[in-house]
């Protein structure tokens, strides 16, 4: 998300707290600026906080190249406070003197509008969602618009607040409301004459992408017989397959993959990529490739589950990103060391929900699969994806009487503590970590 932001901005703001210093998050963000070639402004906050030392980040910031004006340097910075607001006036006034210096802020808003995708989703109630920004010409609701492969026509706009809009104008940041597919974050958008060519527009796209990943494809493997393989010399590239909740977490999960360099003997090919629920289509790609399947917040309903299994196709999930790196950065070296593996315990669909003012919402379940125990993780699927993860059964009921367990077949009621963000027809999944030996 950082580095398409400083893509499409024209200037950067920069916050460094005065008592930590510099973090690895402030480091990475000044390199996507710099990649970016874009101005910026550094404000240093807390200067509240009892042992602050501004000077001290303007020395740690010298190391990344941002040198202050009395220093001799280029760059604008600012002491402030956010809480006390002390000097957010002068931060402002500096944000202000940098445009005015450096920018030619100027777009033609009587013109066909054209943009950036900044983020996009698939949203179960609205379909795919794309966050874009506009910076030429006026978005109207209406208008026919391509954003990479995906094209359709501006059912709804939203700003930040979720208000409809009518109209946007250049540097609108929006939500758009009616592709047909899911856009990849990044991708620039534009309006088309008509819905027609904004189809035809996107299906050569499409055969284009299409062409380049049939050409890119490679050999095959799994993670679990990758080291076996690896020492027989018969592994030159991992195929995977990536779905995720939102396009920029795919997209971010495949820039990292892809940056990982083990040997010139190993690599890793992306065959496909996408945004929603794992499918069948997908499960079936991977069959045929013989691919690994990374799910990133989101699972295969059971049906496709099985299908995976009978197929012998591995799907992995995750929601950290450098779990998952580290995961495949060890099946390349094939120095897999002993390490928790998440095991799926029970799924138990929620038919009735029941308000209770001193326990919050209890959910009517019936489970489906495998057997239900209190206090232990689970998760709520919605549409197949996974909407909170790191939940815990907090209390397990029949009918009136508390139970330690609820097997396959039976109805129960399940109460997750304080989480009461539940709607009938999600799942809870269940799971719990298991240590496991790599071979």
């Amino acid at each position: 998300m950082g580095a398409r932001g400083s893509e499409v901005t024209g200037m950067v703001g920069l916050s460094a707290e005065a008592g930590c210093g510099v973090m690895l998050g402030t480091g990475m963000a000044i390199d996507g600026g710099q990649g970016a070639q874009v101005s910026g402004v550094a404000a240093v906050n807390k200067i509240d906080v009892p042992g602050a030392n501004p000077e001290k980040v303007r020395g740690q910031l010298t190391e990344f190249g941002l040198v202050a004006e009395e220093y001799g340097g280029q760059t604008m910075f600012v002491d402030i406070s956010a809480k006390l607001g002390t000097n957010v006036d002068k931060l402002l006034e500096a944000v202000l003197l940098t445009a005015d210096a450096e920018l030619d802020l100027r777009a033609n808003p009587d013109m066909d509008a054209r943009g950036a995708t900044i983020e996009a989703r698939l949203d179960k109630g609205r379909g795919a969602v794309a966050t874009v920004l506009v910076q030429q010409g006026t978005l109207h609701v209406g208008d026919a618009i391509v954003a990479g492969t995906s094209y359709g026509r501006v059912r709804a706009m939203l700003d930040e607040n979720g208000r409809q809009m009518k109209e946007a104008t250049p540097s609108t940041p929006v939500q758009v409301l009616g592709l047909t597919s899911v856009p990849t974050a990044g991708d620039l958008f534009l309006v088309a004459p008509d819905d027609r060519t904004a189809r035809q527009i996107a299906e050569k796209r499409q055969a284009s992408e299409r062409a380049a990943q049939l050409a890119k494809r490679r050999k095959v493997v799994s993670l679990e017989s990758l080291k076996e393989q690896f020492a027989k010399s018969e592994v030159d590239m991992l195929n995977i397959v990536i779905k995720g909740d939102s396009s920029g977490s795919v997209e971010a999960l495949e820039d990292s993959l892809m940056k990982i360099d083990v040997s010139e003997e190993v690599g890793i090919q992306v065959i496909h990529r996408g945004v929603g629920a794992i499918t069948q289509n997908d499960v079936n790609l991977a069959s045929v490739d013989k691919a690994v399947i990374i799910g990133f917040n989101v699972r295969p309903n059971k049906q496709v589950a099985e299908l995976a299994e009978r197929e012998g196709v591995e799907i992995k999930y995750y929601s950290i990103i450098y779990k998952a790196i580290e995961d495949i950065e060890a099946s390349l070296k094939g120095m897999l060391k002993p390490e928790y593996e998440e095991v799926t315990t029970s799924h138990s669909e929620i038919r009735e929900i029941f308000r209770s003012s001193k326990f919050g919402n209890i959910a009517g379940v019936m489970v489906q699969d495998g057997e239900v125990k209190r206090g232990t993780k689970c998760r709520i699927l919605r549409n197949g994806v996974a909407t909170v993860n790191d939940l815990e059964i907090s209390s397990l009921r029949r009918f009136k009487d508390d139970v330690p367990s609820v097997k396959e077949g039976f109805e129960a009621g399940i109460n997750l503590g304080t989480f009461n963000d539940i709607e009938i027809g999600d799942v809870i999944e269940t799971y719990e970590m298991r240590q496991i030996e790599r071979q």
